[in-house]
């Protein structure tokens, strides 16, 4: 990223003829709009609501429109500097001349405006602004633009989308399958190194075809898109985001990307798109001191400047901050038909003192350490999205204790409708990288979870941010002999499954790749002609399946009701069995995970049924590259008591491996001949 830097030059002088252009011939203005600008798009009202913060529809109003006025074609600009002197757009169309086509302010709502004529589709543009302030000049990208040139070229670009969806069977049934009791599974996918050709990203329409075709392989429900939006640190995967309104051109044009969406959708996927609401780059062409003023950012570093990321932290109280982040937020289910906004880092808006020590941040008006301006923020950006489009989720990335997180806002939430589980991700991933035999002393990381699993909606993530930095692979953090290591993984994979929530999983886990992610290759797709790396994504596919297909793994993923401990107090031998449960009494799932490569047999498990329970996955099959230890079918309970069960199942329990068994109430277990290995 560049640094801000400041600059004295001042604009030459100019005539009174120049200082106030000619003006074409008023003609009836829409309701609310000046009779001298009937090509304005704001309405009074408009400036009103965006003046209060309370308006969500502003990528209608500002930015770079295509226009007709008087019989001509030209473009109708609109940008907010409220601290600017003068305003004019510059660009190809009039040689980048910053003394020829001046904007007029509007009223005191800070925003400038103007038509164009002649200026067409795919013109290159910037803002040029000289502030009030001594004198400040600068250049600046639309923070409206729909399109801007691919880094490290900074211009916006005049866009006019003109994309016809197809995916109205899939909007009609979104709001069933993203209801609570719904399967979510989420593929976290980073489209610049998913795949490549000749060392080079695929683009949004090139992806379409072998991700539809991935995505069914594996099953997953959704894939999440780590931030598209434009970005001029490519090394920064999108969370340094400058267009807040503009899908990064590295991949293509606009609708390149509605065409990716709309093939997803029209295959069955979900789209989940990541946004960054919590910071933003320095460069001198983005929302950083827009118009010679802390405009976008809060003023005080204390509060506007982020210390782990080098960058600047929105003024969430200034009321036209809001209803841009607002319209950001609705402007990607609006017109690119996102399922969902992930939103990244809301621990850092959420806390004053997040990443500061003492002395460096400033309290609140009550002297507490709670950013009430971004909670406000939250609150009002979640209620917007839910009441135009109730059938979109929201997912807070959240990695502190903070309250009611996924809970609506009249309840006292910020009115998330998931939260991703960083504390299971965390306790998880450490328990499996202990050997087996040091397990036994950390039982409690398997089981803790249960203290809190039931107060916020949870998303189990195993994300990107576990494979980078150094942190090495899912795979690479697996302890003992290669054959363990898949073992473990595979272990862990089928956890996530049997723990209640929805699942996500970044690419590349279901490959077992060894290597740690790196933005600037694509996937090691090699690695599935080794059999227990297509094992590996064959068990993904399996579980996906087992998950989508059970209802018992889904349906009250988020109710107490849907879980039971059945064994866990084993810990010397570290195991784990687990009952999961569906609303109907017959959809029922028992879990064992051994987490140790020492097989048990004739481990007694009790069971509420007396029925049948079939063998449905089992880690260790040599399908996915295990040595085939298992049930071998379907097992019959029988009436010996297992502490609070008067009935059980005599199971074998795989090294390093998980067994699923679905109750199967319609087969009559006198029928049933157990084969035991």
């Amino acid at each position: 990223m560049t640094s801000r830097k400041k600059t004295t030059k001042r604009q030459p002088k100019r005539s009174p003829a120049e200082r106030s252009p000619a003006r074409p011939a008023p003609r009836e203005a829409p309701p609310g709009v000046p009779s001298d600008r009937p090509w304005s798009r704001l309405s009074d009202l408009d400036l009103h609501l965006f003046n209060e913060g309370r308006h969500d529809r502003m990528y209608e109003k500002l930015g770079a429109h295509l226009a007709t006025h008087d019989g001509r074609d030209g473009t109708y600009f609109a940008v907010w500097a409220p601290n600017g002197a003068a305003v004019s757009v510059i660009g190809d169309f009039n040689g980048w001349r910053k003394d020829v086509t001046s904007l007029a302010p509007r009223g005191v709502s800070g925003i400038w405006e103007g038509f164009v004529p002649d200026v067409g589709n795919g013109q290159l543009y910037k803002y040029h602004v000289r502030s009030h302030h001594d004198g400040y000049c600068v250049d600046k990208a639309d923070p409206y633009g729909r399109l801007h040139e691919a880094p490290p070229k900074t211009a916006s670009v005049v866009y006019r989308s003109t994309y016809q969806w197809r995916d109205a069977e899939w909007l009609a049934e979104r709001a069933r399958r993203q209801a609570r009791d719904a399967p979510i599974s989420i593929y976290e996918l980073h489209p610049g190194s998913w795949r490549r050709r000749d060392g080079e990203p695929l683009g949004y329409r090139e992806l379409a075809a072998p991700l539809i075709e991935h995505l069914r392989t594996t099953r997953f429900t959704h894939v999440e898109l780590m931030p598209v939006m434009e970005h001029p640190f490519y090394g920064s995967w999108g969370y340094q985001t400058t267009g807040y309104f503009a899908p990064s051109s590295r991949y293509g044009e606009p609708d390149d990307l509605r065409h990716l969406v709309d093939e997803l959708h029209r295959a069955g996927i979900g789209v989940i798109l990541d946004w960054v609401p919590s910071h933003f780059p320095s460069d001198e062409h983005g929302l950083a001191y827009f118009d010679g003023t802390h405009l976008y950012e809060h003023g005080d570093p204390r509060r506007g400047f982020h210390p782990d990321w080098n960058s600047m932290i929105f003024d969430y109280g200034r009321p036209e901050v809001a209803s841009f982040l607002c319209s950001s937020a609705r402007f990607w289910i609006d017109s690119f038909h996102a399922d969902g906004l992930r939103v990244d880092a809301v621990a850092s808006m959420l806390y004053l003192d997040y990443s500061r020590k003492e002395g460096e941040w400033i309290p609140n008006e009550s002297g507490g350490r709670e950013n009430n301006d971004a909670i406000a923020f939250l609150r009002r950006m979640n209620d917007a999205v839910h009441r135009d489009f109730p059938d979109v989720l929201t997912i807070a990335e959240e990695s502190t204790a903070w309250p009611r997180v996924s809970r609506p806002t009249q309840d006292g939430g910020l009115g998330f409708d998931m939260k991703w589980d960083m504390g299971w991700m965390h306790d998880t991933l450490h328990y499996f990288r202990l050997d087996p035999i040091a397990r036994k002393h950390h039982h409690g990381n398997l089981t803790f979870r249960s203290l809190y699993a039931w107060h916020e909606d949870f998303v189990l993530s195993l994300s990107h941010d576990e494979v980078v930095h150094g942190k090495g692979s899912l795979l690479g953090k697996m302890p003992g002999d290669e054959w363990q290591r898949f073992a473990n993984l595979r272990l862990l994979l089928a956890h996530a499954v049997a723990t209640p929530g929805k699942k996500l999983l970044f690419m590349g886990t279901e490959l077992a790749q060894w290597n740690e992610w790196n933005h600037d290759a694509e996937l090691d797709w090699h690695l599935l002609a080794d059999g227990r790396h297509g094992g590996t994504q064959r068990l993904v596919s399996d579980l996906n399946g087992l998950y989508r297909e059970h209802a018992a793994l889904h349906e009250l993923d988020f109710s107490p009701d849907g879980f039971e401990w059945i064994d866990v107090e084993n810990s010397a031998n570290s195991i784990v069995i687990v009952l999961r449960k569906g609303r109907d009494a017959d959809a029922r799932m028992l879990v064992a995970l051994n987490f140790t490569p020492v097989p048990r047999t004739n481990y007694r498990c009790g069971v509420p049924r007396d029925a049948v329970w079939r063998e449905v996955l089992n880690t260790d099959a040599k399908i996915y590259g295990g040595s085939g230890y298992g049930n071998f079918g379907a097992l019959v309970a029988t009436p010996v008591p297992v502490r609070d069960h008067a009935l059980s199942l005599n199971l074998v329990l795989p090294p390093l491996a998980a067994v699923f068994l679905a109750l199967d109430p319609d087969t009559d277990p006198d029928g049933v001949d157990e084969v035991v290995p």
